[in-house]
């Protein structure tokens, strides 16, 4: 029984480009379907996968949920919430999951209704070693120990490149200086996902990073397949319902003739929709039409909805592959109609709106200043972000009437393939020494709107002055594949990105590619297919970008007015508690009194951010009047601490005393320094001499005319 092999213990390791990978079932979550450990180095990941005992009725789709759960104990903290517990997932985790997920969904049999839940949970990292790939290599793997119909193995690699050397699984050390981040899954025959970010590389390297990978897919499931025959895992068959033939045949007489019309050279969604939903009502019509004991009077509806969106798909894609010509009546390579619009957010630091026939995208760019990089509580290395993309898919964009409950996985998924797509052509730190958010709002939503969100962002970024190396634009492919025959689709819109076989999304400059995603329905394409869906991704890459660059053809020379301008200095790290006082007292001041933002770094790099030019400049002045060092014949301006018969102290610069001896106060004999000045008073002071033992001497009579106007120009704000 399934039961009693999940019991035993069984430990196998490969190697994969000199790392070593090992699995290990049997010893931990035995009550599970399917479970297995999969370990490299010390980073060690349990994955379980546990089906349901009934299938569930009355659902048109399966099934499956896949939740990447962090453990900060695997890296030896304490979580930085309230509760010391972790809380929601990640964006990272959650991006896991969609990567766990996209591969596995589409082997599992049509029809196929239990429900299915998959969960990796990191136990160790040793942050040299993602887990990511570890999880997808063993979610893979129980979900083929369950026994579930499950037309697997699947390998799961990501694929780095270090001085054009090509790498399986790359260490994070590694994966810093590498220019693809590329994670690929497959099976023996086929390649069924694809996400990476690149930094600006030819389709050849692209398609020769997946080949890479895929070899290695190989190694993976020949080590999968000879560990599952050594633990006699039998998968249950599945049938599926049998096909209800007289049902087909009514839609096929019934429907037909709408569905045909919804599909020529309809490019109105609205218009199309009123089409299909007319064709339902035939549909509907003609079964309540049939004697009350006929057995098409049973039919539920969504069984109805699922056999006329098959009829739908099957006449869509006869019509793509047997004309060339797509049911809006553009050919395969045909992009919609773009329009574009900068700058329409008259208090935004940059705003674009791009338009590609009835997806409609508005993205937002806001300048920060590095204190508001955004703080990362995970198990990775990285702990903060500084660029940030937010992808929202409000309900209206699709007419429709739903609460917003924030973003989904979804949402996190489109606005993280959008980030990785801008990123290469962000400029670095020490260029641009922003915090950068953008926010894509869908409009309006007829597929594509993740790289309709990517073409926007790059609108919006260059409208805010942001010095992008490039213009980033991105297209959607789609394909059609029947038996030998195959259609590469330009630009999908919503009918053929549901009811098609494919979703690859490319996005780049004019030179190459920065992100790749790609998502199947069926069992996996071959490199060809991929070859082919590059090139035309490339020339369609191209149109977009020309349309883009007819409006705003590079960065904006000056930044918003609106935006923060940042100054940066550089000061002694010794004088840090200088610049911040005794209990953040000096540099709260400085704040309050200028109005500005000031972030310091260990290093002493000190950024001064402030909408207000002249009031950031006063800032900065006075940083650095606090950081200036004492010298002989140096002027500066001071209050009086403290009097005593011999004269006043004069705090020169924070924390730092020099005495006016009294008769250093004024150019005659003066009697009492109360006559003079007064403690609190500012005066302006020069340093006579600084004695052998740290004492600084000071005079306020050996001050010229000139040098007191000039300090006095200079003074901060009493």
């Amino acid at each position: 029984m399934q039961t009693e092999i999940m019991t035993q213990v069984h430990t196998q390791s490969f190697e994969l480009d000199g790392k070593t990978i090992s699995i290990k079932t049997g010893r931990l979550a035995k009550q599970a379907s399917g479970a297995c450990e999969v370990a490299c180095g010390d980073t060690l990941v349990l994955v379980t996968c546990t089906e349901s005992k009934q299938a569930r009725e009355g659902i048109g789709y399966f099934p499956l949920l896949v939740d990447y759960e962090e453990k900060l104990y695997s890296v030896g903290r304490v979580p930085g919430s309230f509760t010391r517990r972790e809380g929601k997932p990640t964006d990272r985790a959650i991006l896991v999951s969609r990567l766990i997920d996209r591969p596995i969904r589409p082997l599992f049999p049509e029809g196929y209704r239990q429900d299915v839940m998959v969960v990796a949970t990191t136990l160790s990292a040793d942050q040299i070693n993602p887990p990511d790939t570890l999880a997808m290599l063993g979610a893979c793997l129980a979900v083929e120990l369950s026994g579930l119909p499950f037309k697997g193995p699947v390998g799961a690699v990501r694929v780095g490149r270090v001085a054009g050397k090509f790498i399986a699984n790359p260490t994070y050390e590694q994966m810093e200086q590498s220019d693809i981040d590329l994670v690929v899954a497959g099976t023996e025959s086929s390649i069924m996902m694809v996400e990476a970010g690149c930094a600006i590389i030819s389709e050849r390297d692209a398609l020769a990073a997946i080949d890479y990978g895929h070899q290695k897919i190989k190694r993976q499931i020949e080590f999968q397949k000879n560990l599952i025959e050594a633990m006699g895992v039998i998968k249950r068959p599945f049938d599926g319902e049998p096909v209800n033939q007289p049902l087909v045949d009514l839609i096929a007489e019934t429907a037909t003739q709408k569905l045909r019309a919804s599909m020529q050279g309809v490019t109105e969604k609205a218009c199309r929709q009123a089409l299909i939903d007319e064709s339902m009502a035939s549909v509907v019509e003609a079964i309540a039409a049939q004697a009350e004991d006929h057995p098409l009077r049973l039919v539920t509806s969504s069984q109805l909805s699922e056999y006329l969106e098959l009829h739908e798909a099957k006449l869509m894609r006869e019509q793509v592959l047997d004309t060339g010509i797509r049911a809006d009546g553009r050919r395969c390579d045909e992009i919609r109609p773009i329009t574009v619009e900068v700058g329409v957010l008259p208090r935004a630091h940059g705003s674009g709106i791009f338009t590609r026939g009835t997806t409609q995208v508005l993205s937002v760019a806001t300048l920060g200043t590095q204190g508001d990089a955004q703080r990362l509580d995970s198990i990775e290395p990285q702990k903060e972000k500084r660029y940030l993309h937010h992808y929202n898919f409000p309900s209206y964009s699709v007419g429709e009437v739903r609460p917003n409950r924030g973003p989904g996985r979804r949402e996190i998924g489109h606005g993280a393939l959008a980030e990785r797509a801008l990123l290469p052509a962000l400029p670095s730190l020490a260029e641009f020494p922003y915090t950068v958010r953008v926010v894509s709002e869908v409009l309006e939503s007829n597929g594509s709107t993740s790289m309709a969100s990517t073409c926007g962002s790059s609108l919006a970024l260059m409208d805010a002055g942001v010095p992008l190396k490039q213009t980033i634009g991105g297209i959607a492919m789609g394909l059609i594949l029947e038996g030998d025959r195959f259609a590469i689709l330009s630009d999908i819109q919503g009918l053929e990105d549901f009811l098609g076989d494919m979703d690859f999304k490319v996005a780049g400059t004019r030179d190459g590619i920065t992100a790749l995603q790609m998502d199947i329905k069926i069992e996996g394409i071959s490199l060809e297919i991929m070859r082919v869906a590059l090139e035309q991704a490339r020339r369609g890459r191209m149109h977009i970008i020309d349309k883009m660059e007819s409006v705003l053809a590079s960065p904006r020379a000056e930044l918003s007015p609106w935006a923060p301008r940042i100054i940066t200095i550089h000061i002694d790290p010794e004088d840090i508690g200088t610049v911040i006082g005794p209990g953040g007292k000096v540099i709260r001041r400085i704040i309050e009194e200028t109005g500005a933002t000031i972030d310091i770094e260990d290093d002493g790099t000190v950024l001064v951010a402030s909408v207000d030019s002249v009031a950031g400049e006063s800032a900065r002045d006075w940083i650095l009047r606090l950081v200036k060092r004492i010298e002989v014949g140096g002027v500066y301006s001071g209050h009086v601490t403290r009097i005593i018969p011999m004269g006043a102290f004069v705090e020169v610069i924070p924390g730092k005393e020099g005495m006016v001896h009294i008769s250093q106060l004024e150019n005659h004999r003066v009697e009492k320094v109360e006559d003079v000045v007064s403690v609190g008073q500012r005066v302006v002071v020069k340093v006579r001499e600084i004695d052998e033992r740290g004492r600084v001497n000071l005079t306020i009579k050996g001050v010229s005319p000139e040098e007191r106007a000039e300090c006095e120009k200079t003074m901060p704000p009493s």
